[in-house]
């Protein structure tokens, strides 16, 4: 029985200075996380800039056609 209990106070005594130590955290996931919304807010931005000035860009890629 001195085995058992022995196993028993060390697996206790484990589990009780597991929860009170903090908890080392990965944070690379939520690092890639944040980098991919980052990439899609700019991508956005590109797509509604590029909407917005079409016009001004077509004209100008047709006035440099036209002076070649």
């Amino acid at each position: 029985m001195t085995k058992l209990q022995s196993a028993l106070v060390s697996r206790l005594s484990l589990v009780v200075v597991g929860l009170s130590t903090p908890r080392l955290r990965r944070e690379e996931g939520q690092t890639f996380v944040e980098y991919a919304m980052i990439l899609a807010l700019i991508a956005v931005i590109i797509v509604g800039a590029l909407t917005f000035l079409r016009g001004k860009i077509e004209s100008a890629y047709s006035d440099i056609a036209n002076a070649i």
